[in-house]
């Protein structure tokens, strides 16, 4: 067998392969044998059937069989030969099988980069020394108040008005039918003036009493976020069932208990700035590893497999779709799509993929190792993350092959980072006073989502 490899990029190669006639022919001849001793053929008894017989029979299976065959074993002995670290499938495109010739057809692979060795030092590193403030921590207790919060009917009798929520039924109609996307819907519980489903339904609303019914002729513009109602008008019949307010509970031990294992508001404080804290070591990790990947591909190029980036994206798109479906939703019910997703998201993809095979090129670089030690630390971390003993964990990985591979290259990746973190002088500096940009009314508005 004769394998020519040509090169279209760095990361793109062609295999142009040739099998002779002679393995055509043998394996073809195999193949009726093999076909002869099963085949069951009327007029004659089993294993006699003439080879001119299975040919008219069953030619084209057989021709399609030995053809699979021959490229698989072929692609497999063409891989060895070149030794090429291939990344995903080969695009393949073969022609059909004929035994008055050598058969010739070509695969379509991408390889692995070659990645020149990374130099890691020197970089200008710098770390925020971000600390929870008491504001902050006053926000996170009004986050907790609003959820806490019951809406009660109002007791007096006034029509509805800005701020109040309300509970109405309706249904959409255009030109007197009923419209499918806004469907009969009742006891739907909305504040006037956030424009939940419109700004014109919330002003048709206000001023309604109580037991009325009113039509409210809605328009959506052009871009309106459900394609369905974009572009349309529509005539919402509605009727105004009751009014509530919002009532929010005191900030109290009582309120503690009611969060959670807590006895006193001070506990409550307490967890809150241990959150807090938290996610800013969380935040300045994130921030330096940006620093870090952002100077080194500065100087470090390499073409990148189209692949690995098509996996990174399926991986951005699966987890997008796993996320929304704890809420019931899909893709399409957010106007989004697959191929969106593809488009919007490929930049992210793509650097995503260049830092996997910097971090990859360093491990190999810096010959980094785990030790016994290591690994139990990373089943440590990983329990006490999931909540679950470190027994569990580390049966779950050990008794599968891929998951702890991926457990174990994650620990080497880590290293990696905290290789070049130690190899570099990291500057610590006060975070930055952000301006506010936003009135009082907007920030009262932020502490009192729907």
């Amino acid at each position: 067998m004769n394998v020519h490899v040509e090169d279209r990029s760095p990361v793109k190669k062609v295999l142009h392969i040739e099998i002779p006639q002679e393995d055509v022919i043998r394996a073809l001849d195999d193949a009726y044998q093999s076909l002869k001793k099963t085949a069951k053929i009327k007029g004659f008894r089993p294993g006699k059937a003439p080879r001119r017989v299975l040919e008219q029979l069953y030619q084209k299976d057989v021709m399609a069989d030995v053809r699979g065959k021959l490229i698989q074993d072929a692609y497999v002995e063409a891989l060895d030969q070149t030794r090429l670290n291939i990344v995903g499938p080969p695009v393949l495109d073969p022609p059909e099988l004929d035994a008055s010739a050598d058969y010739r057809f070509d695969a379509e692979v991408e390889v692995m980069p070659e990645i020149a060795d990374i130099t890691f030092t020197g970089l200008k590193l710098t770390q925020t020394d971000y600390e929870a403030s008491d504001e902050e921590v006053a926000l996170q207790i009004q986050m907790l108040q609003k959820n806490l919060s019951k809406r009660e009917v109002i007791d007096e009798d006034r029509p509805a008005r800005k701020d109040d929520f309300v509970r109405i039924d309706y249904e959409g109609f255009k030109e007197g039918t009923p419209f499918a996307g806004t469907q009969k819907t009742e006891n739907f519980i909305m504040r006037l003036g956030d424009g939940h489903i419109a700004e014109a339904l919330d002003q048709g609303v206000a001023g309604m009493s109580v037991g009325e019914e009113k039509v409210i002729p809605v328009s959506f513009p052009e871009d309106y976020f459900n394609t369905q109602l974009a572009g349309q008008t529509v005539d919402f019949h509605v009727k105004l069932n009751d009014i509530r307010k919002e009532v929010t509970p005191e900030i109290d031990d009582a309120f503690a208990a009611q969060i959670g294992p807590f006895t006193t508001m001070d506990e409550v404080r307490q967890k809150i700035r241990q959150n807090l804290a938290e996610g800013y070591t969380k935040r300045t990790e994130q921030e330096l590893n940006e620093q870090i990947f952002s100077q080194i591909l500065e100087t470090t190029q390499f073409d990148v497999p189209d692949v690995m980036v098509e996996n990174e994206l399926d991986h951005i798109a699966s987890e997008m779709e796993r996320s929304l479906s704890y809420n019931n939703k899909t893709l399409e019910e957010t106007g989004l799509t697959r191929k969106i997703l593809a488009e919007k998201y490929r930049d992210v993809a793509e650097k995503q993929v260049r830092r996997q095979l910097i971090l990859g090129k360093l491990i190999e670089q810096e010959k980094l190792e785990l030790s016994d030690a290591d690994l139990e630390a990373g089943f440590a971390d990983m329990a006490q993350t999931y909540g679950q003993s470190v027994d569990v964990m580390k049966q779950i990985y050990e008794n599968n092959d891929k998951f702890l591979a991926f457990f174990k290259h994650a620990l080497l990746e880590k290293r990696a980072i905290k290789l070049i973190m130690d190899s570099n002088t990291i500057e610590s500096v006060a975070p930055a006073k952000e301006a506010p940009d936003a009135s009082d009314d907007d920030a009262d508005e932020a502490a009192h989502p729907v």
